[in-house]
């Protein structure tokens, strides 16, 4: 195996938190050696979320054994998402926003086709269905927990309670038609086909589509990190992984 420096696109901010949280997380267990620092199994664990390279090259790269690779990246994440804010949390900090944007992303999973609950109709593929809320200009604020690709977006939304959640606030969400009918204050496009609505209607949904297309970027801010472009490991972990990234954005955006 040839092994090769590499540069990894994640801000120097994200690592030296990561290497705090891992410090304190030592201490508070009182570990004593380990095979690698604080500073470079945080390394490990964004090399692996940025790039979304396997155990083995990361191992080979740092010099330890796949199984030690696991068992760092495994506890980083798990730290990470431990860290992670509630529905609630991310509600009241967006307050002061003039309104949310909600919208559901699937993220490819290595699934075959008898898989059913985990293929979306909607995408043709096998993922894991995750709601994002964005604020006006399309930054991430809050991703949920990870469901089934077969889940629909509005029922994926009721169950994480984010439709209770904004309206127990009195907050106006835009979203797209796959959640009319969800009620509360998520505002949807009028329906009827295009070319039968009046020139009034088709004016507001052309101004609801240009609101709710920001959310695009909270979405793309989401899978910058590579890892979850395809995701290659059990469905259980998906929805700790994704805690994981949103911890380190929101970390890196204060």
């Amino acid at each position: 195996m040839l092994v090769y420096p590499s540069v990894v696109d994640v801000s120097s901010s994200a690592l030296r938190f990561l290497t705090q949280q891992l410090r304190q997380h030592r201490r508070t267990i009182g570990s004593r050696w380990q095979r690698l620092s604080a500073g470079r199994q945080a390394l490990l664990t964004l090399a692996h979320l940025r790039t979304g390279h396997t155990y083995a090259q990361l191992a080979a790269g740092l010099g330890v054994g796949t199984a030690t690779a696991y068992r760092y990246v495994t506890e980083a994440v798990e730290l990470l998402a431990a860290l992670v804010p509630g529905l609630a949390d991310a509600v009241r900090t967006a307050s002061v926003k003039a309104y949310l944007i909600l919208d559901g992303t699937l993220l490819p999973i290595d699934r075959i086709a008898a898989d059913r609950p985990f293929y979306s109709g909607k995408h043709k593929k096998h993922g894991m269905n995750v709601q994002v809320i964005a604020a006006p200009f399309g930054r991430l604020l809050w991703a949920s927990p990870a469901l089934p690709g077969a889940v629909h977006d509005i029922r994926a939304a009721r169950e994480h309670g984010i439709v209770d959640a904004l309206a127990q606030a009195d907050f106006p969400c835009w979203a797209d038609k796959g959640y009319r009918g969800a009620g509360g204050t998520v505002r949807t496009p009028r329906r009827g086909r295009w070319e039968t609505l009046s020139a009034d209607r088709k004016a507001v949904n052309r101004s609801h589509a240009k609101i709710r297309a920001l959310v695009e970027q909270a979405v793309a801010t989401l899978k910058s990190w590579r890892l979850l472009r395809k995701l290659r490991c059990s469905t259980t972990r998906t929805t700790k992984l994704v805690q994981a990234v949103l911890t380190l954005h929101l970390t890196r955006s204060e």
